[in-house]
């Protein structure tokens, strides 16, 4: 395949499938396993204020819809790294690198931050409803 063709399909695959984590984050996670007052609870408990539980909560489900639909993913994406960056120094950074730890570890919130940001990087992809503004990538020497 060409390289072009490559690239679409794999900004596509890369975009849905954090668009799924996301919504499942959000609404098995957050909504349906601990509740938005329990979600809130744990956030204050880590000290971050209750508030922001749940606006995590509305930019992980809003979010994971506009990925999946292929509404500026770029932008999405990057605008929900943030959470993915507080996550690590606030929540999992201290429990080491395992995920199993208690409260997690800092691995997986670090490689999806790592992929939201090569989302950002690649563009909306191949199927998208709309497409982002493209953003000049300085081209690697090989």
């Amino acid at each position: 395949m060409p390289t072009q063709i490559n690239t679409g399909l794999a900004a596509l695959l890369l975009r849905v499938s954090l668009g799924i984590m996301y919504l499942a984050h959000s609404i098995v996670l957050k909504l349906m396993t601990f509740g938005l007052d329990g979600t809130a609870g744990f956030f204050v408990a880590v000290g971050l204020p209750a508030w922001l539980a749940y606006a995590t909560f509305a930019a992980e489900a809003i979010g994971g819809a506009l990925l999946i639909l292929g509404v500026q993913a770029r932008w999405v994406a990057l605008a929900l790294a943030p959470a993915l960056f507080g996550a690590i120094i606030w929540v999992h950074g201290a429990n080491g690198w395992v995920f199993t730890a208690a409260n997690g570890g800092w691995e997986y919130p670090a490689f999806l931050l790592a992929a939201s940001v090569v989302q950002f990087l690649l563009g909306d992809g191949d199927y998208a409803m709309s497409r982002s503004v493209e953003v000049p990538v300085p081209k690697l020497a090989h």
